[in-house]
């Protein structure tokens, strides 16, 4: 990791600049001011079309069908959880027009340069495969659906498609999501629009109460917050003068609307009697006429694609995040299909059981990614008061800055906070044991743990230790 090289200023012409069909050689260094391009508004629909897909469905589909609210209960449960994660995402991503590198760089600060391969590896594994994973299955069953191929020639020609997507590189997913945003956004309203007139919205749910309202907020948040160890990975290329408003603005609202509406559209299906025996997308399509529901299933296909594009180039770019010494071989573009293979193979691996594999796994994502998002908002804070951005830039790639107590306050925020708060099918930890009523509050205590412990330790002893 180096500061920015010689030609910051832009003297030099750029390589890659705004080239579209040009595979991207940057890794994680800071793109300097001669290949700065792109306006704010890009981010708009570059997080909007990602959660226009199944998998965001499901968020309100198990609201309502696995943590037991009604449909009201588990919208609201949805906007409140959808609006956190949304705002960090907006406030992340000032970052990077800052400082021209991605997201998991940015971690530098607040683990130190070798603490911060810990969260930059496991956004790698939970990027590249663990949602890699879950968005091509529910495309992979859309295909089938559509078409009758069988499952898993039905996946391999889903992650064909998202691999080739992100080895491109930046440009090409910018563009990407730009132009698959009209067709996702008219096809779902559509889909939204008969699913609420067939829907039953005055039912009172199966008991759920605060536990399943906490355990619907948890999964709004952790699938809206699992896309801020992103942010700057899709901002790092706008000019350092791009408008500070826009670039907060246009991702919290492509974030929040995006997965808000489409997830409330899932709580209202769930209030539909399925077919028996059907898939997860052929449930979701049941209610609609033959024409929408096609049209549906190619979009829950290509808002998978456009999900698992970025998924599969931040799983890439957090590897470069790590600092390793890698053979000139095996660059971004190399890593991006090195992942997409892994990823494949877990989608493989649940196909027969999608539905509860992916409950399981929005949640548990929120586990990690509160604690972490503790320690970062709070050195964000902190450095803005104290630091200048000079110095900060200098910090980002100096391998001998440590920073031990944001990754002592990661780790206790998630040893605190998952033995005691978590609600999984295979582990109850011990206050909902005792108080079901809690359901999991789990990312809740973690970002509240670590964020306070963080703010204490570095208060007493200062960021460079």
């Amino acid at each position: 990791m180096t500061t920015a090289p010689a030609d910051s200023a832009g003297t030099l012409a750029p390589a890659y600049g705004d080239k579209v069909i040009a595979v991207e050689t940057a890794g994680s260094d800071p793109i300097p001011d001669a290949e700065r391009h792109g306006s704010p508004l890009q981010l708009l629909w570059t997080w909007a079309s990602p959660n226009i897909e199944f998998a965001t469905l499901y968020i309100g589909v198990i609201s309502v069908l696995f943590f037991g609210l009604s449909f009201w209960q588990a919208t609201a449960a949805i906007l409140l959880g959808t609006a956190v994660g949304a705002i960090t995402q907006g406030v992340l991503s000032l970052d990077g027009p800052r400082f021209g590198v991605p997201q998991m760089v940015i971690g530098r600060f607040s683990f130190g340069h070798q603490g911060n391969v810990l969260p930059s590896g496991v956004n790698a594994v939970v990027a590249g495969v663990g949602w890699f994973a879950v968005n091509s299955v529910s495309a992979a069953f859309a295909l089938n659906t559509l078409t009758g191929l069988r499952p898993l020639p039905s996946l391999l020609l889903v992650v064909a498609a998202e691999i080739l997507i992100g080895f491109i590189g930046h440009n090409f997913v910018h563009v990407f999501e730009k132009y698959a945003f009209p067709a996702l956004a008219v096809i779902f309203l559509l889909a939204g629009v008969w699913t609420f007139k067939d829907a039953n919205l005055g039912g009172s749910g199966a008991g759920g109460g605060i536990g399943g309202f906490l355990l619907a907020f948890s999964a709004a948040w952790g699938y809206t917050a699992g896309w801020n160890p992103y942010a700057t990975d899709y901002s790092r290329y706008l000019p350092r003068t791009a408008s500070k408003f826009r670039t907060v603005l246009y991702p919290a609202v492509g974030l929040f609307v995006s997965v808000a509406v489409v997830a409330v559209i899932g709580a209202a299906s769930a209030t539909i009697v399925a077919p028996k025996n059907a898939t997860p997308t052929a449930a979701f399509t049941g209610h609609l006429p033959g024409w929408l529901g096609d049209l549906v299933l190619l979009a829950i296909i290509l808002g998978a694609v456009s999900a698992n594009a970025l998924n599969v180039y931040s799983s890439a770019i957090s590897i470069t995040s790590l600092g390793l010494k890698l053979p000139s071989w095996l660059g971004r573009g190399a890593l991006v299909v090195l992942s997409g293979v892994a990823g494949t193979a877990a989608a493989w691996a649940s196909l027969s059981d999608a539905g509860s594999a992916y409950e399981a796994f929005l949640l548990v994502i929120a586990y990690w990614v509160g604690p972490w998002l503790g320690v970062v908002l709070v050195e964000r804070w902190l450095q803005g008061r104290t630091t200048t951005d000079e110095v900060l830039a200098a910090r980002l790639g100096d391998r001998a800055f440590t920073n031990w107590p944001g990754l002592a306050a990661l780790l206790i925020g998630v040893a605190v906070s998952v033995p005691l708060f978590s609600n999984q099918e295979k582990y109850v930890g011990w206050v909902p044991e005792h108080w079901p009523s809690f359901g999991d509050s789990t990312p809740l205590v973690g970002f509240a743990v670590s964020a306070g412990l963080y703010a204490a330790l570095r208060g007493r002893l200062g960021s460079r230790v």
